[in-house]
């Protein structure tokens, strides 16, 4: 979402200027009148007229009696009004200074479009034109003057005056308005006149709305909010979301559709910004918004409290709606809204970058706090980032076709970013950048523009903590499980305990649905340009290395430094780059065309050359050079904490790896054991996926620190065992451990562990079962394909924190017969089954499992908390009658089910059913309930049973029926 201001259907050039216009008006009205005659009686009704019509009218309250010249500020405010409503009265033409007004006025009605309406207040419009009576009189009186003034210049400037006057004079009682004659129906004069001139300013007032690209849900929430009236007290919404994101243009664009809407209104505009001296002040703020509530020129105030105090008085009096752009602290609430609250059916809305500031000011601290919304302002979508890309590029609202692709590559970086698409959009349009240009620098520099807004959320962070947490995960954690990360980073003394949550709630960090930490690729990019700027030429300065040939270069050329606290080198990157350029070579010399003999000949040579030199590069790059390297090169890094070194070979003692170390990823591992030189007694975390390990170590380790041990794939792994020495273990990952046949008795002693993965370990024979059952701490165990499993009767009722059990396809070989896992763990007592597995069970699959419905209970009721159940893949007939007691079921799949005929009465609380090539399914049946029914998936397709589609189905009193047709 985001205003379009410079471009326009028609030229660019005309748009800016039109804008700009707009943009100067502070006022509706310029009331010109002459005070002696109308101040305590008409203009005084009229202007509160004006004001209750919600024109927003500048009106001098003061008497000019000295001086020769109009005052600046009564000439400002001319220039800056739409339009002016002149009282003309008796004694209006006697004023020097009424007179200067009306020329001034009738100057900007002609280079302006200055809306102008007379109002003839006991005077005749002849007798203005003539300049008969007491116009004429007042003219005279002006001459005489001039002819009485002895210096020449000043008679010469009095003279352009008068005729400057009386032309304005002759032209204003031209002008169709509005004449006050007689004494009676003065207020339906006056309601004539505010309706006329509302009437000229509607379209000028509306023409202001920016025009918008994308989140058209936002503004209907926003307009929901804002046109509910149900509330007996003060809203307040709160838009938050990324520096740069679009708050203050959507919160812009809402103001001027609806500020017409309510009694008064005041957009206060980068709060941050101004109200940071040289920029403004809070007193600037608390004087511009009494300004545009009190819709008069109020005293300067010059006091914070006496200035809440006036604030809250005036937000009582009338329906208001206030949008305070750019919170970012509370006081500023304080100061601007104070803790009494609005007048009933008011409105509040307040972007900020931190969504938590609303609800922690004094408002929210009464006794009856108002109703609070907050609304998170996510980017664009890419339909919509073309459009605003194209628009800033080319003028138009997408590229043309053959120009698309290169516009994409932009919209996919900047994830729906708006001031990104902007910037860059523009400096192709008018910089003379080619997309190649762009594309070049994405990821390597930001645009100064885009940095400078970004940085405006990490230079407001309360610690440097903060800030070196963001610039690590920026550099190395996105993407990875947030415990994970909290553990790792909290033990290396980097991140506090509100440390992730500070940087969520100011939108420079998200969570994903599955706990994985996710940050905007513009963030991403900033966070390691901080760290980078730390030592612009010498990376060994620096305190995180990420960039792959930076890395190497230190670690071969022995640069470590203390400075240093992470560093991330994956050799897989150089492979990836000689694959492709092998596979650019190899394409380029057996193109595909017709070639003379000559032609090859000298092909063939060619290939012979570049092979022997392609096998030659590859020996000499990884056999000696690249990923080889002494573990010399880390002894000088001695703040090392946080260390990865993917497909490396080393040489030398690993004494030499810092003993500092709460991290270490090493896959690709290439030794049969852990060498028993290698300090561990600090690590959190280690991570030897897909390396030869053949055992964890020869000589059992006490290790009190490490939570976190990732074997994955590591497929030489026969045995792992010894864990009474890793009492803090939290999570065991050894999935894909496809020679592991033995887990050893002792990880019943891991009883902080939460999370046992044996995926796809399938010569897996044995599972210390009595061990498993006693992790009363452990909410996933995964089994998937644990194929050759001898037994399967873990006694699960005492893992009370138990959320997922996967145990799909563990069909097990027993007694020379291959029977399932599930059915050889039932006892003769269906109901001890279910009573053997743990209440808190959220998520069962049992895909693949040989499960007939005679494997299942009549009362699955005891599993109160199940919400997911995948039966795929089994020879099920109908629906287990015990799924039907399931309470909270939202999700159930048969996927795959062949023999399945019929789904009958399945929980109300279902959502998704999944019927995919369940090729002999006849029938589906559902209770009728007010709740709506699930949504269907059968064959790839989702099909969502509205309501037109129930009516059709056949009912009973007590059901409903849906006859399906399944066609291969």
């Amino acid at each position: 979402m985001v205003v379009l201001t410079e471009i326009s259907e028609q030229s660019s050039s005309s748009s800016s200027s039109s804008s700009s216009t707009l943009s100067t008006y502070d006022y509706d009205v310029f009331l010109s009148f002459r005070g002696t005659d109308t101040r305590n009686n008409f203009t005084d009704h009229l202007l509160h007229a004006l004001l209750e019509a919600n024109i927003h009218t500048f009106f001098d309250d003061t008497e000019i009696q000295i001086g020769e010249f109009l005052k600046p500020e009564l000439e400002s405010a001319i220039k800056s009004s739409r339009a002016s409503l002149i009282v003309l009265s008796k004694n209006y033409a006697s004023s020097a200074w009424c007179l200067d007004e009306l020329s001034l006025i009738i100057e900007q009605q002609r280079t302006s479009k200055h809306i102008v309406f007379p109002v003839f207040y006991h005077v005749k419009p002849s007798d203005i034109r003539s300049q008969r009576n007491s116009f004429g009189e007042a003219m005279a009186k002006h001459r005489r003057r001039m002819d009485a003034e002895s210096n020449a210049e000043k008679r010469s400037q009095l003279a352009q005056k008068i005729e400057k006057w009386e032309k304005a004079l002759t032209e204003v009682a031209a002008m169709k308005g509005a004449e006050a004659n007689g004494s009676g129906f003065c207020r339906i004069l006056i309601q004539g006149i505010v309706d006329e001139i509302s009437r000229r300013l509607d379209p000028h007032r509306r023409s202001k709305i920016p025009k918008l690209i994308g989140m058209e849900s936002s503004v209907t929430t926003i307009t929901s909010f804002l046109k509910d009236g149900s509330g007996q007290s003060t809203e307040v919404l709160t838009i938050w979301g990324m520096a740069g994101i679009g708050k203050t243009y959507l919160a812009d664009y809402i103001f001027k559709s609806h500020y017409l809407d309510f009694e008064n209104s005041c957009f206060l505009e980068d709060i941050e910004r101004n109200c940071t001296p040289p920029n403004g002040s809070l007193l600037h703020l608390q004087n511009q918004l009494l300004k545009n509530v009190q819709k008069r020129n109020s005293r300067e105030i010059s006091d914070l409290n006496m200035g809440t105090s006036m604030i809250e008085d005036s937000l009582s009096k009338k329906r208001t709606l206030l949008i305070l752009d750019g919170i970012n602290k509370v006081e500023q609430l304080d100061v601007l809204i104070g803790t009494k609250g609005l007048h009933k059916g008011s409105k509040i809305i307040i972007t900020s970058k931190n969504g938590l500031l609303t609800e922690k000011c004094g408002l929210f601290e009464t006794k009856d706090p108002p109703k609070h919304t907050m609304h998170l302002l996510q980017g664009l979508n890419d339909e919509d980032s073309l459009q605003l890309l194209s628009w800033h590029a080319f003028g138009r609202n997408k590229p043309n076709i053959g120009d698309k692709k290169e516009p994409m590559k932009v919209v996919k970086y900047c994830q729906g970013h708006p001031l990104a698409l902007k910037v860059l959009g523009s400096s192709f349009r008018n910089e003379g950048t080619t997309w190649e240009d762009i594309l070049e620098s994405l990821g390597k520099e930001i645009s100064p523009t885009i940095t400078q807004v970004l940085k405006i959320s990490f230079d407001s962070l309360p610690s440097e903590k903060d800030k070196e947490l963001f610039k690590h995960i920026a550099c190395l954690f996105v993407g990875e499980d947030r415990k994970f990360t909290e553990d790792i980073l909290k033990a290396s003394g980097i991140c506090k305990s509100s440390g992730i949550n500070i940087l969520i709630n100011r939108c420079l960090l998200t969570v994903g649905s599955s706990g994985k930490l996710m940050m905007h690729q513009l963030l991403q990019d900033m966070g390691k340009d901080l760290v980078r700027q730390e030592s612009p030429e010498k990376p060994w300065k620096r305190s995180i290395l990420w960039h792959q040939e930076e890395c190497l270069d230190v670690l071969q050329n022995k640069q470590g430094t203390t400075m240093i606290k992470g560093l991330v080198l994956d050799m897989r990157t150089f492979e990836n780059e000689t694959s492709n350029g092998s596979s650019s070579a190899i394409t380029q010399a057996f193109g595909f065309r017709w070639f003379s003999l000559l032609d090859c000949v000298h092909i063939l040579l060619s290939v012979i050359w570049w092979l022997f030199g392609w096998v030659s590069g590859m020996y000499t790059s990884f056999g000696e050079t690249k990923g080889d390297f002494e573990t010399l090169a880390l002894r000088e890094m001695r703040n090392l904490r946080l260390l990865q070194l993917n497909y490396v070979q080393l040489t030398g003692s690993y004494k030499n790896f810092p003993q500092g170390l709460r991290y270490l990823c090493m896959h690709g591992f290439p030794l049969h054991y852990i060498p028993s030189d290698l300090e561990m007694d600090n690590m959190v975390a280690l991570d030897l996926s897909y390396s030869k390990l053949q055992q964890l170590w020869k000589k059992p380790k006490l290790l009190r620190s490490l939570r976190f041990l990732n074997l994955n794939s590591c497929h030489e792994l026969v045995r792992v065992g010894h864990f009474s020495g890793l009492p803090l273990l939290e999570r065991l990952i050894l999935a894909r451990c496809t020679s592991l046949v033995e887990v050893c008795e002792s990880i019943g002693n891991c009883q902080k562990l939460v999370v046992l993965d044996l995926t796809e370990c399938s010569k897996l024979k044995e599972l210390p079962i009595r061990s498993i059952g006693k992790l009363k701490n452990l909410t996933q165990l995964l089994m998937n394909d644990c194929s050759n499993l001898d037994e399967f009767s873990i006694e699960m009722k005492d893992m009370e924190l138990l959320t997922v059990l996967r145990a799909d396809n563990v069909n097990i070989k027993s007694h020379g017969t291959s029977s399932s896992a599930i059915v050889q763990a039932i006892p003769r007592s269906s109901k001890f089954f279910v009573k053997s597995l743990p209440k808190s069970l959220v998520e069962l699959s049992l895909k693949n499992n040989n499960l007939s419905n005679e494997s299942f209970p009549m009362d699955f009721s005891s599993l109160s908390m199940l919400k997911v159940l995948y039966l795929d893949n089994n020879p099920i007939v109908s629906m287990p009658d015990g799924v039907r007691s399931l309470g909270r079921l939202e999700i159930l799949s048969f996927a795959g089910c062949r023999k399945l005929k019929m789904v009958f009465c399945a929980p109300d609380t279902l959502k998704y059913l999944s019927i995919f090539k369940c090729y002999s399914l006849d029938k589906i049946i559902f209770h009728p309930v007010e709740s709506a029914p699930p949504e269907v998936y059968d064959l790839g397709a989702s099909y969502a049973l509205s309501e037109e589609v129930l009516r059709s189905f056949v009912f009973s009193p007590q059901m409903m029926v849906l006859d399906m047709v399944m066609k291969l």
